[in-house]
């Protein structure tokens, strides 16, 4: 959901900051850019060189800073999507509430035009204070969010509201601000992608040549329109971009049917778009099968389907499949849609040049349970991800 978000955080001069650093190795896992402010109060607390190391930028103190020139504040402003302040001592807030600006993180936030979301981090005494609530209620007045206060023991030895909400908890109000308004936020997905592998001893196994790439693609869209998405991913070199997708790694047709049939339930979406083997060896040596003369008989077995067991215990899900034909395609497809009891089934041909495993690109035809047929240019996989996940947004409505 953080995906190539661009994130600026101002730490200002309370014990919290120390927790910063994990904060924004968070951010950073998550596929944020993060950029820092400190105030020159924060330093005391943690250094410049700690977080410009954790977010891969340098970290701004003064208006005079080396690699900063006095009007970058205007360019960081104009930068972020989304300002964090973090931990937001009585102080700042203060200068926040009232508009003064006494130093770079004050002109940048007056400068921003982004959402600016705060963590108030403050003793008992200070954050219960009805100049602090009159000056909280100013900065929601003003449109900014604020994150509240956590109860614990406190810097002071007190035991109370007033610590900064921890690292984690700050990612996920950030994640849940990110999702507003985004159509799939709400709704939950389980992807299937990538080849199985059935063994026939230890060394060797049954396989295809899927690479996953087309499934990957679809559960990185659905996580970009803000459903919460698990991927169920077979023997694959290709990487997750998107860390806010849960990845469940399986080698065989077994594995993978477990791992669908254990997380289909609670799902709203679901795309099975993995090359799941057919038939697996009936017997898998406990040793490496030796070369002999003559021929090598292997008995083969068929695996469990899938989609077919998905379709019988389908309740509100939408749950789509994927018919790879080389001939027929159309056919085939409308076939597999009917007998799976589907809502959607993606057809495409492996003759179709640029289209099937391997390669970047696909063409496909989106057919649903009415039999309407909708064609579509090749392109590449992302851009077909993004028309089959439009295409369920607008099913779903």
């Amino acid at each position: 959901m953080l995906h190539n978000k661009k994130i600026l955080l101002g730490i200002t001069g309370g014990i919290a900051a120390y927790k910063c650093a994990h904060l924004v190795r968070l951010l950073v896992k998550q596929g944020a850019e993060v950029k820092v402010i400190l105030t020159p109060a924060a330093t005391e607390f943690i250094t410049p060189q700690t977080l410009s190391v954790v977010s891969k930028n340098e970290v701004v103190v003064d208006f005079f800073d080396t690699n900063f020139n006095w009007n970058n504040h205007v360019q960081l402003a104009e930068w972020t999507d989304l300002f964090v302040i973090a931990p937001l001592t009585a102080n700042t807030l203060a200068k926040m509430a009232t508009g003064l600006c006494d130093n770079v993180l004050m002109a940048t936030y007056l400068s921003a035009k982004s959402k600016c979301i705060v963590a108030p981090a403050m003793d008992l005494d200070m954050y219960k204070h009805p100049s602090v609530k009159h000056n909280l209620d100013i900065l929601k007045t003003n449109g900014n969010l604020i994150i509240p206060a956590e109860s614990g023991e406190l810097a002071s030895g007190l035991v109370g509201e007033g610590r900064m909400a921890e690292p984690e908890s700050i990612v996920e109000f950030i994640t849940n601000y990110f999702k507003q308004g985004l159509p799939l936020s709400g709704k939950t997905a389980l992807v299937n992608a990538g080849p199985t592998y059935e063994a026939i001893d230890p060394v060797r196994f049954i396989g295809n040549r899927s690479s996953g790439k087309m499934g990957i693609a679809i559960a990185e869209s659905l996580a970009a329109k803000g459903a919460e998405v698990i991927l169920v991913l077979g023997p694959s070199h290709e990487k997750i971009k998107n860390a806010a997708i849960k990845l469940i790694n399986v080698e065989s047709s077994d594995e993978m049917y477990e791992a669908m049939l254990s997380n289909y339930k609670s799902k709203d979406i679901v795309v099975c778009s993995a090359a799941v083997a057919d038939y697996k060896p009936a017997k898998v040596s406990d040793k490496k099968i030796k070369k002999q003369k003559g021929d090598l008989k292997l008995e083969l077995t068929a695996t469990k389907d899938i989609l077919n067991e998905l379709g019988k215990l389908k309740k509100k899900q939408c749950l789509v499949g994927f018919a790879l034909e080389t001939e027929n395609v159309l056919d085939y497809a409308k076939e597999k849609l009917k007998n799976k009891n589907l809502d959607l089934i993606i057809a495409n041909s492996a003759t179709e040049k640029g289209a099937g495993f391997t390669v970047d690109t696909n063409k496909i035809t989106i057919i649903d349970k009415h039999n309407k047929i909708s064609n579509f240019e090749l392109k590449s996989k992302q851009e077909v991800a993004n028309d089959i996940v439009n295409y369920l947004i607008d099913l779903l409505k």
